[in-house]
C-alpha cells in the first residue's frame, strides 16, 4: 500500500512543527505540499530528510511554493505547468516515485472577480487540461494532488448562497475543473466518501472552523491506472484544530502497490 497525501500549510516554516508531528502521526508514503511560502534555498530540507523524506521543490519567496516529499527517491520531471513561458508564479511540481507519478497543484484563487487574476485562474486551468490530457496519454498511474482552490459542487460549500459569487465557486470555475476530471480522472474523496459536507479548508475569521463553516477546495484527481488501485481515501482533519494551524487540513488517499 502507498499513502499519497496533499496538504497546503500556509508556510511551512510557520507550521514546520505541525509538519513534522504529522509525517510521525499518519506517516504517509508521498506528501503533496502548498503554499510552502519560501525559496528552494530556505526550504527545511535537512530537517525533512532527518524525518525520513527526501524533498522536491518549487520555491517563491513569501507566495506560492510547491514540494513533493517522499520516502523512496523522487524523480523530477518538471516545475513548470506547460503552456505558460512567461508564468513566474511557483504553482506546479511533478515527479516518479516507484510506480506513481504525483503532482502538487497550487490552482490561482482568481479573486475578485472579474479581473486579471480570474483570466489568469481560468487561463492555467486550461494549462492543466491540456497537460493532463498528455499525462493520461503515457497511460502511467498518476496523482494530480493540491489546493484546486475551486469546489466542485454546491455540496463541497457549507453555505452556498454567500459563496455563489466567489471565484471558487462560480460556474466558469467549476466547469474548468469538470472539464479536466472529464478526460477520465476520478475525484479520490468522492469515491470513497459520497456524502456531501466533508470540507477541507476552514477561513480564520467568524469562528469558520469551531462551527464547520468550510469549504472542500483540496482535491486529489486519479487517472484511471492509478484509480484501479485506489483502497481507501480521507480527509485528516487534526491538524486544522492546532493552535496556530493552517487553514488547510491534509487529504490523502491509499493506492494498492
Amino acid at each position: 500500500m502507498i499513502k499519497i497525501a496533499t496538504w497546503n500549510v500556509n508556510s511551512v516554516k510557520a507550521r514546520l512543527v505541525h509538519l513534522l508531528d504529522w509525517l510521525t502521526d499518519a506517516a504517509p508514503d508521498i506528501v503533496l505540499l502548498q503554499e510552502t511560502k519560501t525559496t528552494d534555498e530556505q526550504f527545511p530540507r535537512d530537517v525533512i530528510l532527518d524525518a525520513g523524506y527526501n524533498a522536491a521543490v518549487n520555491g517563491q519567496k513569501t507566495y506560492n511554493g510547491v514540494a513533493i516529499l517522499a520516502k523512496r527517491p523522487i524523480d523530477l520531471e518538471c516545475t513548470r505547468l506547460p503552456g505558460g513561458a512567461d508564468d513566474d508564479q511557483a504553482r506546479y511540481i511533478e515527479g516518479v516515485i516507484g510506480n506513481v507519478r504525483v503532482a502538487s497543484i497550487y490552482l490561482p484563487n482568481g479573486n475578485p472577480v472579474p479581473s486579471d487574476k480570474y483570466d489568469y485562474k481560468l487561463a492555467w486551468m486550461e494549462r492543466l487540461y491540456h497537460h493532463a490530457r498528455a499525462l493520461l496519454a503515457t497511460e502511467d498511474a498518476f496523482v494530480l494532488g493540491g489546493d484546486f482552490n475551486v469546489t466542485f459542487d454546491d455540496g463541497d460549500v457549507y453555505d452556498p448562497a454567500s459563496w455563489r459569487d466567489d471565484a471558487l465557486c462560480l460556474p466558469e470555475s467549476r466547469a474548468g475543473l469538470r472539464k479536466i476530471v472529464h478526460l477520465g480522472l476520478t475525484d479520490a474523496i468522492r469515491a470513497i466518501s459520497p456524502e456531501i459536507g466533508r470540507f477541507t479548508w476552514w477561513d480564520y475569521r467568524a469562528g469558520a472552523w469551531s462551527r464547520d463553516h468550510g469549504l472542500r477546495i483540496d482535491h486529489m484527481l486519479l487517472s484511471p491506472q492509478a484509480a484501479d488501485r485506489l483502497d481507501d481515501a480521507g480527509i485528516d482533519r487534526k491538524p486544522r484544530g492546532r493552535e496556530k494551524a493552517s487553514d488547510h487540513t491534509p487529504v490523502w488517499c491509499a493506492l494498492n502497490d
